[in-house]
């Protein structure tokens, strides 16, 4: 029989893995009476720990939030999932989060079972990471704020300087983070402009909460807005191309930041923005056909880099 201590960390354990519990339930797994249960989630409560305790046939056990963070009983797995992560985000470009997660990656390696540690470093060694384009620095803190923003329906508001380089007040309604090529975005409904917008988090400053709830009339797809704007909006210059394969196999070679795909009749069709002769380099490389639909400068341009080519490997 598992001591009263081994009984308790069990208990923890198993609130820790789903929402909610009933009495039985906790009972048949733990193989303990629905007493012994209800003595052990009092000695919990006692411990600090908050449990409630929904009443009711549908009802059961649920820890809640206190006010510090319990004990976090982890499956090997779960382990070694968030050692892993921690090392990939000490090199993450969030102000601030590299210096925690150094920290909490200290306190895990020092309890880390050996059996564990060889798994965690065999993953490590095994390992080449290449840095790509850093993106501008985000503080951490800026990050949690707007999260928490979004998920309370709270109306936000912060400094913002735009693209051109003007300084601006936003009040807004937020719905989604994105983080794609190494810079955070937000997306949310301007109060001012009464229309949907993306927010580059390092273009912002001083985030505050307004404590004014709001209720959401719609909800678009974050994602796509922010691609569509890295691949469109961003440029003055805009070309579309038709392919000649199935979008699936056009996916695998142009990302969502470089162009938006769209299904076709034959093939699939690329919408894409830039300067014309970075364009037209991009275009050539891709290991399939295409066809310039506009502008004709690109077209233009795509010729005159074939005569380049032709002249120089005669």
């Amino acid at each position: 029989m598992e001591s009263p201590a081994a009984r308790l960390l069990t208990l923890l354990s198993l609130l820790q893995t789903r929402p909610s519990w009933t009495a039985p339930e906790l009972s048949d797994r733990m193989g303990v009476t629905a007493r012994t249960v209800r003595r052990d989630i009092a000695q919990l409560r006692e411990l600090g720990y908050p449990v409630d305790a929904e009443p009711g046939p549908h009802g059961g056990y649920r820890l809640g939030s206190g006010a510090a963070l319990p004990p976090l009983l982890l499956t090997d797995d779960e382990a070694v999932a968030v050692v892993v992560g921690l090392r990939v985000a000490t090199g993450h470009n969030v102000a601030g989060f590299e210096e925690a997660a150094v920290a909490a990656l200290a306190k895990l390696e020092q309890v880390m079972p050996s059996h564990l540690r060889h798994r965690i470093d065999a993953v490590h060694t095994s390992t080449v990471p290449i840095s790509g384009r850093a993106g501008p620095p985000v503080d951490a803190t800026t990050i949690v704020l707007v999260a928490q923003a979004c998920r309370g329906l709270e109306r936000l508001r912060f400094d913002y300087v735009d693209s051109g380089g003007d300084p601006t007040d936003r009040l807004v309604e937020p719905y989604r983070l994105v983080h794609v090529d190494r810079r955070w975005y937000l997306v949310a409904h301007d109060h001012g402009r009464a229309a949907w917008r993306t927010f580059r988090l390092d273009r912002m400053s001083s985030p505050r909460l307004t404590g004014a709830r709001f209720v959401r009339r719609d909800e678009p797809d974050a994602a796509a807005m922010v691609t569509e704007g890295l691949a469109l909006h961003a440029h003055e210059e805009q070309a579309v191309v038709d392919l000649d394969v199935p979008i699936e196999v056009a996916l695998e070679e142009i990302p969502v930041s470089i162009g938006v795909l769209e299904p076709a009749r034959r093939g699939c069709r690329l919408r894409i923005g830039g300067d014309i002769d970075w364009m037209a380099r991009f275009l050539v490389n891709l290991p399939f056909g295409f066809r310039v639909v506009e502008p004709p400068e690109l077209r233009a341009e795509l010729r005159s880099l074939g005569e380049r080519l032709q002249r120089d490997h005669r």
